[in-house]
C-alpha cells in the first residue's frame, strides 16, 4: 500500500500549526481548545509520553506487522478516528473526507451523533464498515430511531458516557460558539482573514447536525435550535439505559469514557463487547487524571472485555505507547481534524500515512513484529 506523504508536513505538529493559519481563529479554538483551565489537556500528551521503551536491537530483522484484530476485523493499523462533533466547522466535509480515507486505508471511522454528516452518507462511503457514538437521547422513541438507522449501516455501536454535563469551555464561551452561537463582529473578521475556508464554506453549505435533521422541527431560529438541543441530548446515563442499549443492539456494543474498576465491572456484567478509555480529550473534567493513567486500572477486567484508548495520542510513537501500556485499540481525533484543517481533502490519507510510517519505525526499533507484542517492550 502506498504510504506516501507530504513531506512539507511531516508531524500532527506541522498540520496543527498549518490549520492555525487556514481555519478562523474560532473554529481552531473550538477543535484545540478544552475545558477550564485545559490542564488535563496537557496531561494527557505528558504523561502518556513518559511510557518509556526498551529496543532490543540483536534480535533479527523482524519486519513489522501494523495489522491488529478487533471485533473480527483486520485493521491495517492499531488506530482508528476518533468522533469528533461539528467537524464541517473545522472544514468543511470533513466527516466525508475522514470517513473515506478511513475506509481506503483499513482503519476504524467513528461517527458522532452531532457530526455534520449523516449515517446513512458515511456508510455509503464506507461500504457499512463505519462505527457510530451514540449521544443517548432523552426520549426513547427518539433513541430508536436513531438505533434502528445505525443497526441498518454500523456494525459498531459506541455509547458516549462522559458527558452528563457540557464541558465549561471558556473560549467557546467568548468565541460565541455555546448554543445558542453567535456570529459577532470579531468572528465576521476572522473569516474574511481565511478565504480559502470561507470560499469553501460557501461552497458546500452551513454546516449541520446531518443526523438529526430529521427531528428537528422546521423554521428553527438558531436560539430554539439550542434550547431544542439541550432538552432533548444530555447526555445522563445510568444502568438501566446501559442494558436496555445491550438488549436492543445486536452487533458489537462500546462504552466510550469509563474510567473506574466499579464502571468497568458493571458493564463487563451487562455483556458489553468494549471500552474506550477516555476523558473526552480533556474537553469535560479538567481535574481528571490522564487517559494512559486511567487505562491501568481498567485492564483489570481486559480478559473479559476489550479495552482501548484515546485523548492524548499525537503521533505514532504515542500509539506504540498506549499499547505498551496495555491498550488493544488507540483513537484520535484532533490529530486528523488537524489534518484536513490544514491539507483539506488530502489530509485525512496524509495524516493515516504519518502515523502508519511513524509507528513502523518505532516497530523495527524496538525488533516488535507485531502489534499485540508491544507491552513487551515497556520499561518496567
Amino acid at each position: 500500500m502506498d504510504t506516501r506523504y507530504n513531506t512539507n508536513y511531516p508531524s500532527v505538529d506541522y498540520l496543527r500549526a498549518k490549520a492555525r493559519k487556514k481555519i478562523p481563529g474560532f473554529a481552531f479554538d473550538y477543535l484545540d481548545g478544552a475545558c477550564n483551565e485545559e490542564i488535563n489537556l496537557d496531561k494527557n500528551t505528558k504523561e502518556l509520553r513518559e511510557v518509556e521503551l526498551l529496543p532490543y536491537y540483536l534480535s533479527g530483522n523482524k519486519v513489522p506487522n501494523l495489522k491488529t484484530e478487533l471485533f473480527g476485523h483486520v485493521y491495517d493499523a492499531p488506530f482508528g478516528i476518533a468522533p469528533v462533533g461539528l467537524q464541517g466547522l473545522v472544514w468543511p466535509g470533513s466527516p466525508e473526507i475522514l470517513a473515506k480515507a478511513a475506509f481506503e486505508q483499513n482503519v476504524p471511522f467513528c461517527l458522532s451523533t452531532v457530526s455534520t454528516s449523516s449515517i446513512e452518507k458515511v456508510a455509503e462511503i464506507t461500504e457499512g464498515k463505519a462505527w457510530f457514538q451514540l449521544y443517548h437521547p432523552q426520549e426513547d422513541d427518539l433513541r430508536d430511531k436513531i438505533l434502528k438507522r445505525a443497526a441498518d449501516n454500523c456494525p459498531v455501536l459506541v455509547i458516549l458516557s462522559d458527558v452528563p454535563a457540557f464541558g465549561y469551555r471558556s473560549k467557546e464561551i467568548k468565541n460565541g460558539l455555546s448554543m445558542p452561537p453567535r456570529m459577532t463582529l470579531h468572528n465576521v473578521l476572522q473569516i474574511m482573514g481565511r478565504p480559502h475556508w470561507a470560499i469553501r464554506t460557501l461552497l458546500h453549505g452551513t454546516p449541520k447536525f446531518e443526523t438529526l435533521l430529521p427531528y428537528i422541527p422546521k423554521g428553527m431560529n438558531m436560539h430554539h435550535l439550542g434550547l431544542f438541543m439541550n432538552k432533548t441530548f444530555n447526555g445522563k446515563l445510568n444502568l438501566d439505559k446501559v442494558a436496555a442499549l445491550r438488549d436492543k443492539w445486536k452487533g458489537k456494543l462500546v462504552i466510550k469514557g469509563i474510567v473506574t474498576q466499579e464502571d468497568t465491572e458493571k458493564v463487563v456484567k451487562l455483556g458489553l463487547d468494549g471500552i474506550i478509555v477516555s476523558n473526552h480529550g480533556g474537553r469535560q473534567l479538567d481535574a481528571a487524571e490522564s487517559s494512559v493513567h486511567s487505562l491501568q486500572r481498567v485492564l483489570t477486567y481486559k480478559d473479559k472485555i476489550k479495552v482501548m484508548i484515546d485523548s492524548g495520542l499525537r503521533s505514532g510513537p504515542d500509539v506504540a505507547r498506549a499499547m505498551a501500556a496495555g491498550a488493544e485499540f488507540t483513537f484520535m481525533g484532533r490529530s486528523f481534524m488537524y489534518g484536513v484543517g490544514a491539507l483539506g481533502a488530502e489530509g485525512g490519507t496524509h495524516t493515516i500515512n504519518i502515523l502508519k510510517n511513524q509507528l513502523r519505525q518505532v516497530m523495527i526499533q524496538l525488533g516488535c513484529e507485531s502489534t499485540k507484542d508491544l507491552p513487551n517492550f515497556i520499561v518496567k
